[in-house]
């Protein structure tokens, strides 16, 4: 049985590779090669550059975004709000929180892990798996979302990212 799962998380579907968002300490494993956006959003009262690594892969979609707060005092609530517009953006239900341990990040928010069961814009279920972290004033979101969820795959991204 584990060796079946770990084949299906090197399977054709998933070509996994180290991915380094620019200007951070941040390494981490994408499944396919990353399509990059940047866009300005409003994140702690304030226009906030936003750089977005994504791609789709085994019926599933991986993002990993970045912001710059600018100043440390931000980082926690940003953080906060960011979960709170991430679950409402997909009509989420109760979500699930899980601490979670991202070498190099800040202990204070700590990384957590939120799982939840949510609704796409056609009404369609959608899994969300969304890791929050930071960095000096950096604050990071990876994110999963698929209507099934392949257990080992997510693992294998969430547990790759490592900041230096």
């Amino acid at each position: 049985m584990a060796l079946s799962l770990g084949l299906s998380a090197c399977s054709p579907a998933f070509n996994w590779r180290e991915v380094r968002p620019d200007d951070t300490a941040l390494s981490l494993l994408l499944p396919c090669k990353p399509d990059k956006a940047q866009q300005t959003v409003p994140m702690g009262g304030q226009p906030t550059a936003l750089t977005l690594l994504g791609c789709d892969s085994g019926g599933a979609a991986f993002a990993v975004a970045v912001a710059d707060m600018g100043q440390a005092a931000a980082v926690p609530a940003v953080l906060s709000q960011w979960q709170a517009v991430t679950l409402t953006g997909i009509r989420a239900g109760t979500p699930t929180t899980t601490p979670w341990t991202v070498p190099g990040a800040l202990a204070a928010p700590a990384p957590v892990l939120v799982k939840a069961l949510g609704r796409r814009p056609d009404g369609s279920a959608v899994h969300s798996q969304a890791l929050y972290f930071a960095h000096g004033t950096q604050v990071f979101q990876m994110v999963m979302l698929a209507s099934t969820v392949t257990p080992v795959a997510a693992e294998m991204f969430f547990s790759s990212a490592r900041l230096k």
